[in-house]
């Protein structure tokens, strides 16, 4: 059995056998775990629930909180809150998707970036507002959009560069 599978299985485990009202947090907890549901996450959960899988599915996709890929290491999180929206973050959204060449709720193919919309962030005074991983941007424009994705990217190298000669002076 996987390390996944078997993750899947102990979070199973906590929740009572053909209990429906136990579908969201036995999502939750396998969201929590893994970062995203998988299709054998859903399987599994129908199976332990006696649900079908498309009831499983549809409850999951009915919520935006459930995300069914595995989000990149530097998850990029745009508000679309009342705020961010009046300021321009849909316009911001679709930067990060055209530098990204991904689309909402994606991720990159080397895993590094995933773009998401948020409802909001709670900074509704630095408008338009983005995450990058915990980090918070305000008055964001679509201009800086660029600048975050390659400042994220050359840290990423600077911290490789500073491991490999960590490693070399071993």
């Amino acid at each position: 059995m996987t390390d996944k599978i078997t993750g899947i299985e102990d979070i199973l485990k906590r929740f009572p056998q053909i209990k429906r009202n136990a579908l969201i947090p036995l999502l939750q907890a396998v969201q929590d775990e893994f970062g995203y549901i998988s299709e054998e996450a859903i399987d599994r959960i129908g199976s332990h629930l006696s649900l079908p899988t498309s009831k499983v599915y549809g409850l999951a996709t009915f919520y935006n909180q459930f995300r069914f890929n595995l989000p990149g290491r530097n998850p990029v999180k745009v508000c679309l809150g009342t705020a961010c929206h009046v300021k321009g973050g849909d316009i911001i959204l679709e930067n990060f998707e055209r530098k990204l060449e991904i689309k909402e709720g994606e991720t990159t193919p080397d895993r590094e970036f995933s773009v998401d919309r948020v409802a909001c962030v709670g900074c509704c005074a630095l408008a338009p507002v983005t995450l990058v991983g915990e980090t918070v941007y305000g008055h964001m424009q679509p201009s800086k959009v660029e600048g975050l994705v390659l400042r994220t990217r050359l840290e990423k190298e600077m911290q490789e560069r500073e491991k490999q000669k960590n490693e070399a002076t071993e």
